[in-house]
């Protein structure tokens, strides 16, 4: 009986150390491995993490660096991805479905409203505003206001509420590279389950509380990939 009581120890205890790592140490996790390409004047920082290669909807923390620690700060939130999932990392191109891995800095807000609860610049959206996502246009992967001679765009200002909100997720923008990839976006979607061509998009309650929290001064960025390469080695 005793030698039972000893393996019913033995068990409980190999049980606990074996037991699945928490939410944050696992984010953690992720971001020790990022740590070397993330700038150093970088403190905010959304995480865009799929479970599995191929996954289509993801999890997405917004994380802040207080006093050289980096703490959760909203999440998990439910975000959905490209149709195909992540590109592998330095592998998107135009027109593959999936949404870049890397890391990347968000930048200009593109919206429908003349006022948002938000520090980030914006520019309230016009039926003249486009993205060029035409590879052979001088323009590709830039805003344009008015007249373009690209043969295809996305317009910024839809019939739909889906760029009401619509971040610029600076992927291949500095300096392009014909084909790599444009007009990827942190915007919002209309369901639980709606996937991208390519963007990040949450819903209106979640999007409203990361645009309040998101600070210029801050530099914000955004990592992006599934949990298996993001664990494996810096993105960047």
């Amino acid at each position: 009986m005793k030698y039972l009581k000893y393996i019913s120890f033995a068990f409980l205890l190999l049980l606990a150390c074996s037991s699945p790592k928490s939410e944050k140490e696992q984010i953690n996790q992720i971001i020790q491995v990022q740590e070397s390409s993330i700038p150093a004047n970088v403190s905010q920082l959304l995480v865009a993490i799929a479970e599995q290669p191929g996954n289509t909807q993801v999890s997405l923390f917004a994380m802040e660096k207080l006093d050289g620690e980096w703490k959760i700060r909203i999440g998990p939130v439910a975000a959905g991805i490209g149709d195909k999932g992540f590109a592998d990392p330095r592998q998107k191109v135009e027109g593959d479905g999936k949404s870049p891995t890397g890391m990347f800095k968000l930048d200009q807000l593109f919206t429908y409203e003349n006022l948002v609860d938000t520090k980030m610049p914006f520019t309230q959206s016009t039926s003249e505003d486009k993205w060029i996502d035409d590879p052979d246009s001088a323009d590709y992967n830039r805003h344009v206001r008015g007249e373009t001679s690209a043969k295809s765009y996305e317009n910024l200002k839809l019939s739909s509420d889906a760029y009401k909100y619509c971040m610029v997720i600076e992927y291949n923008t500095d300096p392009v590279v014909k084909g790599k990839g444009s007009a990827i976006f942190f915007h919002l979607r209309e369901s639980d389950t709606e996937t991208t061509s390519g963007c990040v998009a949450v819903s209106e309650k979640d999007m409203l509380q990361v645009l309040k929290w998101l600070d210029p001064d801050s530099h914000p960025m955004i990592v992006m990939g599934d949990r298996q390469t993001l664990l494996n080695s810096s993105v960047q």
